[in-house]
């Protein structure tokens, strides 16, 4: 199995378990500059240099072995399952592509047609009713995550504990897992615990929101899409999360974390 997911900088000064939807392009944008006191121009999900990810082939090994040995500090980031499934279905689902398709080619009509959801016409621009599409999609995720039909869940709204795990049963170990809506004082932390070979001033980084401007914006509040079944869907999908991350179930309108995230609990739960 190994490490998918896992991206080094070739200075071996940090590793990180991407979390799709999780200011991932922030993160990686971070760490690439701090190993080359500069961006990489473009998304950098399609950088095939400059860093190490378990993608390459060159690069399987030597995380392989950092990871295993504890020889870079580890970490990850973690958001709101409320937000971050919202988040995922107005830019995968109602959002075109950077390449200016759908995304996953036939998923969008997949969904029209089996779920009923509307996602604002061919380009996402018009006007929907996005609560009753939204909750139809909820559906539909909960189908993927529980029987794996129509399809297997898709990595941008597979529970995160899930993506967090992978890391742990395979041998790593997490130094600190933040939280991207305290984005700055967790990143911070995991700056201040590496040596980095270029300098990071965290107040003059822009944020890479690659998925910005994808699909339509969001016109309700956030709690305005869970009623008492969608919230039912939500802990069923992703109780672990909750649990795990210390974040609110109860109150979809509050995005914050509600405790402290234990990582010797992280690591016993989801570890075997």
């Amino acid at each position: 199995m190994g490490f998918p997911g896992t991206w080094m900088t070739e200075s071996e000064s940090v590793v990180y378990r991407v979390v799709p939807k999780c200011a991932c392009s922030t993160i990686g944008q971070i760490i690439y500059y701090s190993d080359h006191g500069k961006f990489f121009d473009g998304d950098i999900h399609d950088a095939k240099d400059g860093m190490h990810k378990w993608a390459f082939d060159d690069s399987q090994s030597l995380i392989e072995e950092t990871v295993k040995t504890h020889s870079s500090y580890a970490f990850t980031c973690v958001r709101n399952p409320y937000t971050r499934i919202l988040s995922s279905f107005f830019d995968k689902i109602c959002g075109i592509q950077r390449n200016g398709k759908r995304y996953r080619g036939n998923l969008v009509p997949l969904l029209i047609q089996k779920y009923g959801i509307e996602v604002g016409g061919d380009d996402g621009k018009d006007d929907f009713d996005q609560i009753k599409s939204f909750r139809r999609f909820l559906l539909f995720a909960r189908d993927t995550i529980r029987w794996r039909k129509p399809m297997d869940p898709d990595i941008h709204w597979s529970a995160m504990s899930g993506h967090v795990s992978t890391f742990i049963a395979n041998g790593g170990q997490y130094d600190r897992i933040i939280w991207t809506e305290k984005f700055n004082d967790g990143m911070q932390q995991v700056l201040d615990a590496i040596e980095t070979p270029k300098k990071v001033d965290l107040a003059k980084i822009p944020r890479f929101n690659e998925s910005e401007g994808h699909g339509p914006k969001r016109a309700h509040p956030v709690e305005d899409y869970f009623d008492d079944l969608s919230m039912h869907l939500i802990y069923e999908i992703y109780k672990r999360d909750f649990d795990l991350f210390k974040y609110d179930f109860q109150d979809p309108s509050n995005k914050m974390p509600i405790g402290e995230i234990d990582l010797d609990e992280v690591h016993a739960k989801l570890g075997g």
